[in-house]
């Protein structure tokens, strides 16, 4: 049974979270505070971490700094701040994902699926990589998609391998510049603008729906779940 660590100071939060969560098959733990969080998570290890921002003792953007020190636990953030720039922030912190309150339930337990799938794929050291219909083989620089050759420049072969590594998850701006292009990418936002428009047409089917999606003011993610298997 898969264990999700619940952080949130107002109690009818938590009590609806864990509610919904245990009666979906998940273990619940629940904290009040960000420190109090932290100590749950050293002493448990849970699987995943939903979050609120604005908490005492110790805030959600402070507690993901703290984890991620340690550990590359699936982090989502739950808060009503919905500022892009406060997403931006959470996410180049290091969480994983990012809700505005109100949410929707079932949207939640469909993300936290996600991210808890994503703990049993191939890690960025393995040398193949088979996701949702890809094929990418990073000794031989070959990839497929729905059995079909992709033909792709290296800088295009790196950019879906990093997607591929993080399925359905969205990468900043800042993390996917710094990647590709190490330091000198910070600041040349059109570099990836350019780079995503080319992954794009590469990987057009020709049915309107792009499998990269764009987060405004974020970054991007891989829509894993719609290419072909």
């Amino acid at each position: 049974m898969k264990r999700i660590l619940v952080v949130d100071d107002e109690r009818q939060i938590t009590r609806m979270l864990r509610t919904s969560l245990q009666s979906s098959g998940y273990a619940v733990t629940v904290a009040a505070n960000g420190l109090e969080a932290f100590q749950h998570f050293e002493a448990e290890r849970p699987d995943l971490i939903i979050t609120d921002l604005v908490m005492p003792e110790l805030n959600g953007l402070e507690l993901t700094q703290a984890v991620r020190r340690i550990a590359f636990t699936p982090i989502i953030v739950l808060s009503v701040r919905d500022t892009d720039a406060m997403k931006v922030k959470a996410l180049d912190e290091g969480a994983d994902d990012y809700l505005t309150k109100p949410f929707s339930m079932p949207e939640l337990l469909a993300r936290v699926r996600v991210h808890l799938r994503r703990l049993q794929e191939p890690t960025p050291v393995e040398a193949r990589l088979e996701i949702a219909g890809f094929v990418l083989d990073v000794a031989a620089h070959t990839v497929t998609l729905g059995g079909q050759d992709l033909h792709l420049t290296p800088k295009e072969f790196d950019l879906l391998a990093l997607f591929l590594r993080n399925p359905d998850r969205v990468l900043t701006h800042k993390v996917l510049l710094r990647s590709i292009w190490g330091p000198a990418g910070d600041g040349q936002p059109e570099y990836l603008r350019v780079l995503i428009g080319q992954l794009r047409k590469k990987l057009d089917r020709g049915d309107g729906q792009s499998l990269i999606v764009s987060e405004p003011w974020v970054g991007y993610r891989l829509r894993a779940d719609s290419a072909p298997e």
